[in-house]
């Protein structure tokens, strides 16, 4: 093993910085280029196809070495992010003509998959969130953040499952946990799980350094001050984001407390069956999300997002959002908002990058078309009447002074980037303007020298140049070289000409060379001034940025009324859940047939409906457009209804479909269970429950008993529950059960094919249609023929044991069971028994004989 004192000036000084990141990779900046060497080089390699070469040797080894241009530095750390990687950024900070040895360098910047703020480095239609975790096994306190906006939020929750289905809603692209915590935890299988120092979430520290980010006594103002798990967590967060950034944090401003019980909560199952930002296969398009995002701005998408995954219990501000819709909809205002709201952009962003100090000339560009949009903004909002808007209006407010101020500072198109100047207004600063005077009228001094010597020297090809490398020069073809006056000095030769420098050129050259880069050096200086003063107007400017997303998701919600034929749905204080032609959002805009809008209708008296009908008879979407109508409305939505009166709901669950847990070694049917176990444990009288097709992962009797107990535990427990099942058995429960009712989707048979019709009508089903579905499928004829000799077999079979089943079925088509056996012999002894003709002591030899058989 080598030692420092082995490598290379330049390696010591690599390895003096690389043992303090061993886990991240480091960017280290040499000239034009990031590189990387040893096991960084190999693995960037690896993740980002590029060469893998070798520089020199250092402690007498090859060192393997990675580069990639530093212009062209961001698509390549883009892609390593994504790939939930880490990247120490290390510049120069030495100036390398004064330099004795290797130039000097810091670690500038880390980029952590939670902790990036770059525009190209970001999806824009996604919060990018860190957390972090505090907690036993009872309570938690759970923080996060998102830097690139500036939300700090704490939570306490109670148990695991609470804590799991808030980080499932979250889903932070890093999540920090203590390093004592044991491990095989739920949690460790997360991306971006790290664990950090236990000191690092101590209760003291961080509430100190929470207050002196916020500037306050202490943190009584944010509601939290008795969160002192949540508290440790934030400030664990807090020290994160420093390490991270390596600069102040003025845009957090703020702590927000949420509350489980101000939600609607969902479960992670739930939020992946109602299909809310992402579809079953991962994608975006067909989601609720998709449908409803009709926003101008990146940060209106984002807070949709939210809204849809935390539906709010709180009538008053879901009140208050369906006054503002309406508002809107009067005369059509939303259409004279949105085109201005368009011309805003994702300032919420811009300003986090203002704050941290890393905004670009385009950002501040943007920002300044912004504010010079907002005054006609208000001006088109003014005559909405609605409270919520008005106060949105207010806080939005007009900064006439900033943006005159960005008006006469940056020039209409800025470039990419402020390295190479060019950002500044002529006029803005009178010694910037004279520096560059000097640069500009360069050209003009050139081409009059060039005349000039022409004629003097009598030399027609003479030309007069500048390289960055030589400088300014007077090239002259090798021919006509020697004529060159005695006072041209030769400064480079080349293949066809010589090159040369005359003292007055030398003169001009030394000081339009000091006038670039002093320009240079002022606009830098004079562009971080401007950065300075917008950091001092932060935290108005970060609440219109808010207002103006809240604006942008109500404007939004409009249109979609509108153009989607949504309506209003009414809170009522008798509890009710009562959908009038009731629509699923997504696949009606999927369909290109007419969409069959259904009813439904629960209150007390009716709190359950047991669904039967055909397979892709309608079931699953008449069960998932209760939810997301129900959903929509409980995040101050019009609804796809004709009308829709509904009670606060506190939660919603499903269990849908059929899937694996095999890497937590969970068959289909165990997930499943896991899924009916967690609703029944925590399902109440206001939560809604769709149940689909529970107890089909194992054998029928098995599968029937347990979906007969689930129904009527959920009956006892009175939640509004859709029960769809292919156990024709379970509509037998009305009869016992007065608050549970039958309802079948239709579908009539036409020249022996099945026609769906997607209708819900009250009662039972009358028919299975198995064998015309598998038909539909294309399973092959000779397959469906025999099936249909098995299936006439296996009833008749049935009606002639006349056996009596374990549960009535009364009004039910017969149901062969494929899977059933002989009844054991004890329950068979058991039927034959008359117990009246039994004495005391024959009564209990007999179960001691049936004891011993058992």
């Amino acid at each position: 093993m080598s030692t420092l004192s082995d490598h290379t000036p330049m390696m010591q000084q690599y390895w003096r910085l690389k043992n303090q990141h061993p886990n991240q990779l480091m960017f280290y900046r040499m000239g034009d280029f990031y590189e990387l060497f040893y096991e960084d080089a190999k693995k960037a390699a690896h993740l980002l196809d590029i060469t893998l070469t070798a520089r020199g040797q250092s402690a007498g080894q090859a060192v393997p070495m990675a580069g990639i241009p530093f212009h062209a530095a961001e698509g390549y750390l883009a892609k390593l992010v994504s790939l939930g990687q880490s990247v120490v950024i290390c510049e120069q900070v030495g100036d390398p003509a004064t330099s004795k040895g290797p130039v000097e360098r810091q670690v500038v910047r880390i980029l952590t998959p939670g902790t990036v703020t770059d525009e190209a480095l970001l999806d824009e239609r996604r919060d990018n969130l860190i957390a972090a975790v505090l907690g036993d096994e009872k309570l938690f306190g759970l923080a996060t953040l998102d830097i690139a906006s500036g939300r700090f939020s704490v939570q306490e929750l109670n148990g695991w499952d609470n804590l799991l289905a808030e980080i499932e809603r979250l889903n932070p692209a890093e999540l920090l946990i203590p390093d004592d915590w044991p491990q095989g935890l739920p949690l460790d299988k997360r991306r971006g799980l790290q664990r950090r120092a236990p000191w690092d979430f101590e209760f003291d520290s961080a509430h100190k350094s929470l207050c002196q980010q916020f500037a306050t006594q202490d943190l009584k103002g944010f509601g939290c001050e008795n969160l002192k798990l949540a508290i440790s967590a934030a400030g664990c967060l807090l020290m994160y984001a420093k390490e991270t950034q390596r600069t102040a944090l003025p845009h957090l401003r703020s702590l927000l407390h949420e509350r489980l019980s101000d939600t609607v909560i969902l479960d992670a199952a739930t939020r992946k069956n109602l299909e809310l930002d992402q579809n079953l296969a991962g994608g975006r398009d067909n989601t609720l999300l998709s449908v409803m995002d009709r926003n101008q701005t990146a940060m209106g998408t984002r807070l949709l997002a939210r809204w849809l995954h935390r539906p709010l219990r709180q009538k008053d501000v879901l009140e208050a959002r369906q006054a503002a819709i309406s508002n809107l909809l009067e005369s059509y205002q939303f259409e004279k908002v949105q085109p201005h709201l368009k011309e805003i952009g994702d300032i919420e962003r811009i300003l986090a990058r203002i704050g941290l100090r890393s905004a670009r000339p385009r950002d501040l560009a943007r920002l300044r078309d912004a504010l010079n949009a907002l005054p006609n903004l208000q001006q088109v909002i003014a005559p909405v009447e609605a409270e919520r808007i008005k106060c949105l209006a207010q806080k939005i407010s007009t900064y006439p002074q900033l943006a005159d101020l960005l008006e006469s500072a940056i020039i209409d198109n800025p470039p990419a980037v402020i390295r190479d100047g060019g950002v500044l207004k002529m006029g803005y600063d009178a010694e910037l303007d004279e520096l560059l005077s000097i640069s500009e009228n360069a050209g003009q001094y050139l081409m009059d020298l060039e005349e000039r010597e022409k004629a003097r020297t009598g030399l027609a090809n003479l030309k007069v140049g500048y390289n960055r490398v030589h400088g300014y020069f007077i090239e002259i073809p090798s021919k006509q070289a020697e004529s060159a006056p005695a006072e041209y000095i030769r400064r480079q030769t080349l293949k066809g000409a010589e090159r040369f420098i005359t003292p007055e050129l030398k003169t001009f050259e030394d000081k339009a060379l000091s006038a670039k880069s002093r320009a240079l050096a002022r606009e830098k200086q004079l562009y971080e001034e401007l950065i300075e003063k917008l950091i001092e107007q932060l935290a108005p400017l970060q609440d219109t940025a808010s207002a103006l997303a809240e604006l942008d998701v109500l404007t939004n919600l409009a249109e979609r009324a509108l153009n989607l034929d949504l309506a209003c749905p009414k809170f009522s204080q008798e509890p009710c859940l009562s959908i009038e032609q009731g629509r699923h959002p997504v696949v009606e805009q999927v369909l290109t047939t007419p969409f069959v809008a259904n009813d439904l209708n629960l209150n007390n008296d009716t709190r359950m409906l047991i669904i039967t009908g055909p397979n892709m008879g309608g079931k699953s979407t008449y069960m998932r457009q209760t939810a997301l109508i129900s959903l929509l409305a409980h995040i101050g939505s019009f609804v796809p209804a004709k009308a829709c009166t509904l009670s606060l709901m506190d939660r919603i669950f499903t269990r849908i479909g059929s899937s694996d847990d095999l890497a937590g070694g969970r068959s289909t049917f165990m997930v499943e269970m896991s899924e009916t176990a967690n609703i029944l444990h925590n399902t109440t009288d206001n939560s809604l429950v769709l149940m689909d097709e529970v107890g089909r992962g194992t054998s029928t009797f098995d599968g029937l008993s347990l979906a007969w107990a689930a129904a009527e535990q959920l009956a006892k427990l009175k939640s509004w529950t859709l029960f769809a099942t292919h156990y024709f058995e379970l509509t037998a429960l009305p009869e016992n059960l007065p608050s549970v009712a039958n309802v079948h989707l239709s579908a009539t048979e036409h020249q022996e094919r099945i026609v769906f019709l997607h209708n819900v009508l009250a009662g039972p089903a009358s028919q299975s249609y198995g064998l015309a579905v598998a038909q539909l499928a294309g399973v092959p004829e000779p397959v469906i023929a025999r099936a249909k000799e098995h299936l006439a077999r296996l009833e008749q079979a049935s009606i002639d044991e006349q056996q009596a089943p374990c549960v009535s079925t009364k009004g039910a088509p017969m149901q062969a069971d494929l899977f059933a056996s002989e009844p054991h012999p004890l329950v068979k002894a058991l039927n034959q028994l008359q117990p009246d003709d039994l004495t005391p002591r024959q009564a209990l030899e007999l179960l001691y004989t049936w004891k011993r058989q058992i």
